[in-house]
């Protein structure tokens, strides 16, 4: 038997990366997935997965900026497996600059997505949660929460998620809910090598650069992760909520 058997859970982001990580994860573990990205496509292949190793999921066109396309895809999580129990906030995008360079475009978006999202996902699953007095919200954050070059937009989404991660613990608590937050650190990610190239570095390069300063000498895996979201989202973890964990292979591991 998995520590999740019977659970349902909705993870964003989870057409790769971090998200899809999850999603397998959890499922691995017994929970059914409801597996949501804006990348139908990516969201349905990691389906397949899911399904090819036995578990139950359901792909999910959804753009978590979108408040009401964010809570049609909880309902039909919740109708289709006929409960909700787990969201995992992990939707996210890039748009790093320098400030002087940064535009409104580059900064709103960051902020929506990040930020906006996880508060769009989280308004549209604590009533499902509330009603069953039980539930588990995963943020994830980053170490970029504690400031990055380059990355005023989205070291302040990041930074504000532990915010509203720490705000939900203490609303949400009476209901029976935990409200947590994961801080990864550099992790071996599409994301990440896309930063490398905007940098004009050979992913392989940057990732030997940054390992120079992670006290565990190496990078993390988007499966590291996702190991502490599933601790989180167990019974395992029933009395931790309104904390940080960072998963950064130190004590704050490095800025990208």
């Amino acid at each position: 038997m998995g520590r999740l058997d019977g659970q349902v859970a909705f993870v964003t982001g989870a057409a790769r990366g971090i998200g899809a990580a999850t999603a397998l994860r959890l499922a691995q573990d017994g929970a059914r997935v409801g597996v949501a990205d804006i990348d139908e496509a990516g969201a349905a292949g990691v389906v397949e997965q899911v399904r090819a190793a036995g578990g139950e999921g359901l792909a999910l066109a959804c753009d978590v900026a979108d408040s009401a396309a964010v809570q049609a895809a909880v309902d039909r999580t919740a109708e289709h497996f006929g409960r909700l129990d787990i969201l995992v906030n992990n939707a996210g995008v890039l748009r790093d600059n320098l400030l002087f360079k940064m535009t409104d475009a580059d900064f709103d978006t960051v902020i929506a997505v990040h930020l906006r999202g996880a508060f769009n996902c989280a308004r549209a699953a604590q009533k499902h949660m509330v009603n069953q007095r039980r539930g588990r919200i995963i943020s994830v954050s980053s170490v970029s929460a504690l400031g990055n070059r380059g990355q005023a937009n989205y070291s302040a989404a990041k930074a504000a998620l532990q915010g509203l991660s720490r705000t939900l613990a203490i609303e949400l608590g009476p209901f029976g809910i935990t409200s947590n937050a994961v801080a990864p650190g550099f992790i071996d990610t599409d994301m990440t090598r896309a930063t490398a190239r905007r940098l004009g570095m050979d992913p392989e390069a940057f990732q030997a650069l940054a390992v120079e300063h992670i006290p565990l000498h190496r990078v993390g895996q988007p499966s590291e992760v996702a190991s502490v979201i599933a601790f989180l989202a167990s019974d395992d973890a029933s009395y931790v909520s309104g904390q940080v964990i960072y998963v950064a292979g130190g004590p704050a591991g490095i800025l990208m």
